[in-house]
């Protein structure tokens, strides 16, 4: 019963997300959670959002902050992005064992992202939390 509770609170987590993108908006939708990502300046971003593990007894409520090494690496293809950065949430236990771990959760996360057109991309990126763990994750990015 817990494991369904967290995944209809995680949907309904979904269903509230807004997004904005790296001077463009965009929407990141995996396997695994959803962000979007606000600009703050042209190669860093802040992005709220929602995620979960596999075996979904782990609920993540947080934001991330992302470096686009684009320049630094001398990416001038706008198809490709490369970024790293830091992460701060809350992570809530959902599991089955009595143990109530929820805390919050620092972590770190890279990735990197490339659009086959002008509106979709495909993301793939690692994170780990210190409550929540190692996180891979895949997904979609649309301009908005």
């Amino acid at each position: 019963m817990k494991k369904i509770t967290s995944l209809l609170v995680f949907a309904l987590l979904l269903s509230f997300a807004s997004v904005f993108g790296q001077a463009r908006k965009e929407l990141n939708f995996g396997l695994l959670g959803i962000n979007y990502e606000i600009p703050v300046h042209k190669n860093i971003t802040i992005a709220p959002g929602v995620g979960t593990n596999f075996d979904l007894d782990w609920v993540n409520i947080g934001v991330k902050g992302n470096y686009y090494f684009d320049n630094a690496f001398g990416i001038t293809d706008p198809a490709w992005d490369v970024y790293g950065g830091a992460n701060v949430g809350y992570s809530i236990y959902t599991g089955d064992n009595d143990n109530d771990d929820s805390d919050v959760d620092f972590g770190l996360q890279v990735g990197g992202r490339w659009f086959w057109n002008e509106k979709w991309g495909v993301y793939v990126e690692i994170a780990g939390g210190s409550v929540s763990g190692l996180s891979p994750g895949i997904g979609l990015t649309v301009k908005l």
